[in-house]
């Protein structure tokens, strides 16, 4: 019996979901899927793209649907395939064991599909194999790659390409794809995996290697994609890169309700996406469980951990690390996971020294090039830190945390120019996180451009201002431009946004105190002066003075009639922030997203 999808808001074969069309799951049927994942594991698997096969795989054992045998795809070998068997049986063996120029030289004299991929591939895999190993030191890439082998390979692969009748099938293509991507071909890498995806949409590899490509929504829209079940877990991926959460969500959703619940792939994305949105809550017992479903998984651990980094619970990372380094001391993510329970004691050295030891792994996992930089800036080593954090960025422009890095380590050198540079970058990546605005108005703050400042404060705040300093610093501002009517307000409106929160800087709430009862004071405001004043002997840096405003207003109240006080208006409009930098003449790639003009009045 075939099972469909269903899910009744739903209909047609597509739907939109931010201005992109997203295939309606409900059209395909639950057993073809399962049929499509067993012929999808068996090709990737014969490729040796592991990684892809065990995606195939994981997903398979999730569906519990039966699978008629006469569903499944027949493969039909091309011409010289069994000609040339025993040899592909052998370069199999070779590179299962990581002798990927054993592999190749087997199959130097192959042309059908499957040993010729496999004679490609292992020579790619070697090229990379020798890169990692010769790297003199995992926190310096400023020596230029040799790509000689890289470039044979695009030769080779072009030409094959070109070849009408004995051109590349979707593997190739895929491996094609990745060869120009490493040589910085992007464009001609993108329409490349389009085709390999186009022909061959069930290797999982060429669909992340494209989303890897996709920066924008521009060129997602651009993108002409096959309509297959398949393409909306890309969509999913793509959309959480993109800062499109909600979106990402739904589509793993509605596979979890559609007969994927026991998918750990899809349970560890839903975990991301939660993390990504800021629900910790929800994003740990995602993460817990994950572990109960598959206690000895290590993909995603890295991520876990970041998460308990973030919320400090030392107990429950050194549990993590503990547990990952008894299931594979030597994995990236293991690596990861114990570096950043050393970061959080402190031990900045150990922690480089595990991430480190993961980049001598995978010299392009991302997230071991970030921490590294983090640790370095720890330890006040700005030109290492900056070194790891242009690493990062080389295998992934994405990664924000790499340029807000870049920011603060420039700030710290005092080069506002560059820091702005860096921190817009950062914004543009993660547009509705409030910590990507406030730096940018701390730098236009240090360059004298204070209404740009302000406005970028202001903005902080609509986005919910995680960090809870936005409103100090702006109500700073208009105490500096002397607008004192809308620096009351604002530093009231602090004040109450702190009461009762633990955590907050008793030296900010100390000046905002201190500023109210001056403020009152001027404005005959005598019971609101006396209690800023009163308040203001509760901290040290300033209950001396306050002795003395409290006998000043004691001596004053009475004798003088209070003066009204003027509601504050602001634009905060954040198109008057010029997008272009006035002392560089250089706009940033990504302007800054409109907020609505609002009218701030807060009430003291």
């Amino acid at each position: 019996m075939m099972i469909p999808f269903h899910h009744s808001a739903l209909c047609g074969a597509y739907f939109k979901m931010a201005d992109i069309q997203v295939p309606n799951l409900s059209t395909f049927e639950l057993s073809q899927i399962k049929a499509d994942l067993i012929f999808a594991q068996k090709e990737c698997y014969d490729r040796r793209l592991i990684h892809a096969a065990k995606w195939s795989a994981e997903i398979l054992r999730a569906i519990e649907t039966t699978v008629d045998t006469k569903d499944l795809a027949q493969v039909e070998e091309d011409a010289g395939y069994w000609e040339e068997y025993d040899a592909f049986t052998l370069a199999k063996c070779y590179f299962d064991l990581q002798e990927y120029d054993r592999a190749h030289h087997v199959l130097k004299s192959c042309k059908s599909q499957k040993p010729y991929f496999l004679r490609m591939y292992s020579l790619y895999m070697a090229d990379q194999k020798k890169k990692a190993d010769n790297m003199p030191d995992s926190n310096d890439r400023s020596e230029p790659l040799k790509n000689e082998v890289l470039k044979t390979l695009q030769t080779e692969l072009a030409e094959k390409c070109s070849n009408n009748k004995k051109g590349l099938d979707g593997f190739g293509l895929y491996l094609y794809g990745i060869v120009l991507a490493k040589l910085e071909l992007k464009q001609m890498a993108t329409q490349i995996l389009v085709d390999s995806v186009t022909k061959e949409p069930l290797n999982w590899a060429a669909w992340m290697e494209l989303a890897r490509l996709v920066t924008d929504k521009e060129t997602l829209r651009s993108l002409h994609l096959p309509n297959h079940w398949i393409k909306s877990l890309f969509l999913a991926k793509v959309f959480s890169e993109l800062q499109l959460q909600e979106e990402a969500l739904t589509i793993y959703r509605t596979f979890m309700r559609g007969g994927f619940c026991d998918s750990s792939y899809l349970v560890a994305q839903i975990a991301v996406t939660y993390q990504d949105m800021k629900d910790f809550v929800m994003a740990v017992a995602t993460f817990h469980h994950l572990q109960v479903m598959d206690p000895y998984r290590i993909e995603n651990m890295d991520t876990f951990s970041n998460l308990l980094f973030m919320q400090e619970k030392k107990e429950e990372l050194a549990h993590l690390a503990h547990k990952c380094c008894s299931v594979n001391k030597y994995s990236v993510e293991t690596c990861c996971v114990i570096g950043n329970y050393y970061s959080l004691r402190s031990q900045h050295e150990k922690a480089i020294l595990y991430f480190q030891r993961a980049l001598k792994l995978n010299a392009n996992y991302i997230s071991a090039w970030t921490l590294m930089g983090h640790e370095f800036m720890e330890l006040k080593n700005t030109s290492a830190a900056i070194q790891a954090y242009r690493s990062a960025l080389e295998v992934d422009e994405r990664d924000y945390r790499a340029w807000f890095g870049l920011g603060q380590t420039y700030e710290i050198l005092k080069m506002p120019s560059y820091s702005l540079y860096y921190y817009r970058r950062a914004q543009s990546l993660r547009p509705n996180d409030s910590r990507m605005v406030i730096p940018l108005g701390e730098c236009y703050q240090k360059m004298d451009r204070l209404q740009e400042a302000k406005k970028c404060f202001w903005k902080a705040h609509c986005l919910g201002d995680v960090e809870e300093i936005a409103l100090f610093k702006l109500a700073n501002l208009f105490a500096v431009l002397e607008e004192k009517d809308q620096a009351c307000q604002a530093y009231t409106e602090y004040i109450n946004q702190a009461d009762g929160v633990h955590g907050h800087n008793y030296e900010d709430l100390s000046r905002s105190y201190w500023y109210l009862a001056n403020y009152h004071l001027e404005h005959k405001n005598w019971d609101e002066a006396y209690g800023a004043a009163q308040k203001c002997t509760e901290f040290a840096q300033t209950r001396e003075q306050a002795k003395g405003l409290l006998r000043t207003i004691q001596t004053r109240r009475g004798q003088e009639t209070p003066c009204a006080m003027t509601s504050m208006q602001i634009d905060s409009s954040i198109d008057s922030i010029p997008q272009t930098d006035q002392s560089t003449n250089e706009s940033p790639r990504r302007p800054f997203d409109r907020v609505t003009p609002v009218n701030l009045k807060f009430t003291p």
